[in-house]
């Protein structure tokens, strides 16, 4: 099986991102706030932009300068109490703090501290949340919400400001300031932190760690304009860093919230510490994720192809919710700007021929050594189905004609499914079909071999001509395939679970 196409050289940024913070902290006074933007440990959409980036590339860097890192957990009080979800995972923001603080510490990183921010009266999830936290042994800080913030400088910066925020005692050097998701004040937090280190007469500095957009290559780069299509849903929008260009005479890139802020952001270090280090909002910058590209050509391509999935995620999820068609908008645009079809996806066409051909759903995967896998809809088997078991044989070399699973052994499967729990639908999703195969491959070598290849379907395209079920979306997204779909359901209902 060929490997895919590797762009971004891992071990080089592993080795100069720890440098660069430890050279920025050291340059800062030795004590340092890092906020941390995106995913720490998990960040799937790096790894799909930059192929050769895994998804725990940030936090194996911090293992390069563990004994010095703490690690510091926000979560927004009022996306406790409207339930806030991961998309990417299924799971909700309180799961994910304890999650996060989970992984960190399998790490060896110590994580004591949580800070619950936006805090106020009467939110019973924040504070059943508090109490959960604290049971388990976690120290919470409570920061509440501050009338004027961010533009209101003189009471920000005021005992009544800040100051009425609980001051979380840390033990390191390096405190990395991260969260489950967007929105969720870690730049609150390390402006309340710094206030309450300055008040203490201790001096401390603050720097921000974005992946993107990134700030040494083209604004109209495909790695750059794939972060704008990721965040289509807040309308940011990447731009030259006018600071930047005024203060040193170069371009660099930077997106539209953070220019928008830097102004305020240094006028309240000034008046938290009495001066700021930085010029523009790229000087505040530490990643080096640029530096360590190795195949441009690679990553282009990878992140012309992020751009086409983002643009269906866009489309289905407007299907689901019966939302106006901005985001996908937002999404073509860039699209025309880079010369992308909604079509130049190897997977899409394979997959609506055989729905054209058929009269039913179609589904088709890309393999990485470019073999195109199709599946059918059939009386026994979705099509997503049918097209993982054809690529399972298709990578365990056995002949396209070989049933793995005999219509007798799919049978009772389908008669316990309409007569016993209720379904309407008797044909098998993928997880039923994977649970087959393993049943089959103790007394069957071929579904035994057809097992040893699942591994290699991670990473890989698929495209399907209607909307996954959400059984299918959640055995995708566990064997990390990704997947697109037309925004088209198999049946018309009005009433969908």
């Amino acid at each position: 099986m060929l490997s895919p196409a590797i762009g971004f050289d891992r071990s080089k940024y592993i080795q100069m991102q720890s440098e660069h913070i430890k050279e920025r902290r050291e340059s800062l006074g030795g004590r340092l706030y890092l906020e941390m933007g995106g995913k720490l440990f998990d960040d799937m959409h790096a790894s799909r932009v930059l192929p050769g980036f895994t998804p725990d590339n940030k936090i194996a860097m911090l293992e390069n300068i563990k004994d010095e890192v703490e690690i510091m957990v926000c979560i927004n009080a009022k996306d406790l109490e409207r339930g806030k979800m991961r998309a990417d995972l299924g799971i909700s923001y309180e799961d994910d703090v304890l999650r996060l603080v989970d992984v960190f510490r399998e790490r060896g990183f110590l994580v004591d501290n949580v800070v619950m921010t936006q805090c106020a009266d009467g939110n019973k999830h924040a504070t059943a949340f508090q109490d959960k936290l604290t049971r388990l042994g976690l120290k919470v800080t409570r920061h509440f919400v501050i009338e004027g913030y961010p533009a209101d400088t003189e009471h920000i910066v005021s005992e009544d400001g800040l100051g009425r925020n609980e001051y979380a005692e840390t033990s390191r050097d390096l405190i990395i300031v991260t969260a489950p998701g967007p929105g969720s004040g870690k730049l609150a937090t390390c402006l309340s932190q710094i206030y309450h280190e300055h008040v203490r007469g201790i001096d401390v500095g603050y720097a921000k760690f974005e992946t993107f957009p990134i700030w040494n290559i083209p604004l109209d780069h495909p790695v750059n304009a794939a972060y704008e299509a990721a965040t289509a849903d807040l309308d940011d929008v990447n731009m030259i860093d006018p600071f930047h260009l005024a203060a040193y005479g170069s371009q660099a890139v930077n997106y539209n919230r953070d220019v928008e802020v830097f102004p305020l952001l240094k006028h309240l270090l000034e008046k938290i510490s009495g001066n700021s280090p930085y010029e523009s909002p790229t000087d505040m910058g530490v990643n080096m994720v640029g530096n360590c590209i190795s195949d441009d050509e690679v990553c282009q391509e990878a992140a012309k192809q992020e751009i086409i999935r983002r643009y269906y995620k866009a489309l289905v999820e407007e299907k689901k919710h019966q939302k106006p068609p901005l985001e996908s908008g937002r999404i073509r645009l860039l699209m025309g700007k880079q010369g992308i079809h909604e079509t130049d996806r190897p997977v899409i066409e394979p997959a609506r021929s055989i729905a054209q051909e058929t009269g039913q759903p179609g589904s088709a995967m890309k393999l990485n050594d470019g073999e195109i896998i199709t599946g059918k809809t059939s009386a026994l088997l979705g099509c997503s189905a049918a097209m993982l078991l054809n690529a399972l044989k298709y990578l365990a070399g056995i002949e396209p004609d070989v049933d793995l699973l005999a219509p007798s052994s799919i049978k009772p499967i389908q008669t316990l499914k309409t007569e016993q729990l209720g379904s309407s639908n008797p044909r098998l999703h993928t997880d039923e079909v994977l649970i087959a195969l393993s049943v089959s491959a103790d007394h069957d070598p071929n579904a035994r071999r057809a097992l040893e290849e699942l591994h290699n379907l991670r990473g890989l395209d698929v495209h399907t001509t209607t909307i996954l079920g959400s059984v299918d979306e959640a055995l995708f997204r566990n064997l990390d395939i990704q997947v697109t779909s037309d925004p088209e359901y198999q049946k018309k209902s009005l009433f969908r679970k």
